[in-house]
């Protein structure tokens, strides 16, 4: 089997090919597939336990519909005894039957082809691989399967018992096959090198655990697939369309899989309701996902991670839907001939990770009012509330004004506090404390046996102006924000305020009462010194909308500096431009603050005159 001119570092032994492999991920499987079509070996061995032959055998062919292996496990291979000696305790475990597993693959594959499938792992353990650390297989993508495996080779793997045993086992089965027939050995990667070591030494039949009568099938409940497999269903769904046709490359792509899943479900989202996700949100999801990939290893995402990016970046409800449709499958259904059953994450893995998602949704159903509570005002006649506007004039909702000017001393604050915060300096304390002892660089620098002291520089100035744009404006037809106003503070305490929004009288929502969504809005104190922004000749320079407000801002403001808050920073001329106004741009990304609090803060409604606000309360809601 290994003849004299073979090089050891090699993966072909006379007749033989190794091909070591990722367990469970699909880019393996793929590779797995290709090499055994083009090789067409007469005989396959597989590591798979040789216990479960039988039920492996019917699991592939129910393929693409996932099954699962249940079977009990003994105390005596590890779970503790009870009290009584003579009683063992007893665990059910799953080990689920995926399209894309490489070794599921090989033997799939195999049949095709018409070889000889042999499993050469002798036992059943607590999983069907000897775990091991790989780096993310996505590589394969970019760098190819040689490299990839050429690569994890150099590297020194730690070895222990468990790991020699399982090698040695494996040995043994294949020590009594044929050496002259042309065979793949599809095997962990981690197990390559101990299994290549153990082939030279005659080993002993390694002892059963289990008799292969105990080993069950069950077809998992369709709800349960995203816990118990290990790649997410929807890429099982796209590897299973590429068996089909292989020259669609593009369903196979992790990358590309995770970005058409979030797309999609924004489709989902956007139906369900009723909101949009603004292209910040998405740069911000694909930021915060690779910064997840990293921390894990990783080059690409899991599903975990994008769900946690789905919530923390836009909501619950989005977090839902990404989730929902990862678990997404087809193939998958109620089973008439085998037992169905809810499979949960921790009764498949040792290591399970949690997260919660609260749902926000539309009740189907009114709920019960208190007695006396006055049902929402209707139209007695539709567009009766429209013809009502006379377009005289224009003013705010009172409670509007009071939250966002609330909200806009908050953001103030908090671009003081950033800037404040840039220009702190952080030393080793010889002669002054300055402002006080910094513990956190102390702590941080705790074997240096220093103390750090900080010195906290104070900005010069005072905020003057702020610009929120939550959306570029767009041209032409399909400029959403059409509606552009100015309208100064009513006393001391309300800034002037210039905005563009979507047009008022499209949504209307009472007599005289037109509900809007700023695209972006520019506020300054102190009031009634704003004149109308959007003809200004002075801000022909402007590009856009967001630029007309930033240049009046800064010609506005009669602070030193300017709150700029948008998804990302302005041009740089606009630095040239406030410096010679002896002004200062503070810029925030939209994207550190809440979501919650910009959607609040978006809305926004328009009263015809000063006597609607009596009775805008009986529509506003």
């Amino acid at each position: 089997m290994f003849g004299t001119n073979d090089d050891p570092a090699s993966l072909h032994r006379g007749e033989w090919r190794y091909f070591p492999v990722v367990p469970g991920r699909m880019e393996f499987a793929v590779a797995v597939r290709q090499a055994l079509l083009a090789d067409r070996p007469s005989v396959v061995a597989v590591e798979l336990p040789s216990e479960c032959e039988h039920a492996l055998l019917r699991a592939i062919n129910r393929l693409p519909q996932i099954s699962a292996l249940m079977f009990p496990y003994k105390a005596e291979a590890g779970l503790p005894r009870d009290e009584d000696e003579d009683a063992i305790t007893f665990q059910m475990l799953y080990v689920p039957v995926e399209p894309a597993d490489p070794f599921i693959e090989a033997v799939r594959t195999a049949k095709e082809i018409g070889a000889q499938i042999v499993f050469i792992e002798p036992t059943l353990g607590d999983r069907p691989h000897v775990a091991g650390a790989y780096p993310d297989t996505y590589a394969l993508h970019r760098i190819g399967l040689e490299p990839y495996m050429h690569a994890y080779r150099l590297q020194s793997q730690p070895r222990n018992d468990d790991i020699e045993r399982h090698a040695a086992a494996m040995a043994w089965r294949l020590q009594g096959a044929d050496p002259f027939a042309k065979t793949m050995v599809v095997v962990s990667l981690n197990v390559l090198h101990p299994l290549l070591d153990a082939v030279q030494i005659p080993q002993d039949e390694a002892p059963r655990k289990m008799s292969s009568d105990l080993v069950q099938l069950v077809n998992p409940d369709p709800e349960c697939l995203a816990e118990i497999c290990g790649e997410m269903p929807y890429l099982h769904a796209r590897y299973e369309q590429w068996r089909i046709d292989p020259g669609e490359n593009i369903l196979i792509d992790r990358q590309r899989a995770n970005a058409n899943l979030l797309k999609e479900a924004e489709a989902r989202y956007n139906k369900s309701t009723g909101e949009t996700i603004s292209h910040w949100q998405r740069k911000l999801m694909a930021r915060y996902t690779r910064n997840l990939a990293r921390v894990g290893g990783d080059l690409v995402a899991g599903l975990f991670d994008l769900t946690v990016a789905a919530r923390n970046i836009v909501d619950d409800n989005y977090a839902w839907e990404v989730w929902d449709l990862a678990n997404k499958y087809s193939h998958q259904h109620i089973a008439p001939d085998m037992p169905t059953v809810r499979i949960s994450g921790e009764e498949v893995w040792l290591d399970t990770r949690r997260i919660r998602l609260r749902r926000r949704l539309p009740r189907p159903k009114q709920r019960l009012m208190p007695q006396g509570l006055k049902a929402r005002k209707k139209e007695k006649e539709p567009g009766e509330w429209k013809h009502e506007l006379d377009g005289e004039s224009i003013c705010s909702y009172p409670p509007e004004d009071i939250h966002i000017e609330n909200y806009g001393r908050f953001l103030k604050t908090k671009a003081k506090s950033l800037l404040s915060e840039e220009r702190k300096r952080v030393q080793p304390f010889t002669s002054s404390l300055l402002d006080g002892i910094d513990l956190r660089e102390t702590l941080r620098n705790w074997h240096e046996g220093k103390i750090y002291v900080r010195e906290s520089n104070r900005i010069a100035g005072d905020v003057g102006a702020l610009v929120v744009i939550f959306d570029e404006d767009t041209t032409g037809a399909e400029d959403r924000y059409t509606y552009l106003a100015t309208w100064q503070g009513e006393h001391q305490n309300e800034s002037d305020m210039a905005f563009y929004a979507t047009d008022p009288s499209s949504h209307v929502v009472g007599p005289g009462i037109g509900r809007a969504e700023y695209g972006g809005f520019l506020m300054t104190l102190p009031p009634r010194r704003m004149q109308y922004v959007w003809s200004d000749p002075d801000y022909a320079f402007a590009e856009n909308k967001p630029e007309t407000l930033l240049m009046a801002a800064l010609d506005y403001s009669v602070e030193r500096h300017v709150v700029y808050v948008a998804k990302k920073p302005p041009r740089s001329i606009f630095r040239s431009i406030a410096a010679r106004l002896n002004r200062s741009i503070i810029y925030l990304p939209i994207g550190a603050l809440s979501t919650e609090k910009l959607k609040k803060l978006r809305v926004v409604h328009i009263l015809d005159s000063h006597k609607r606000r009596s009775e805008a309360k009986d529509f506003i809601w």
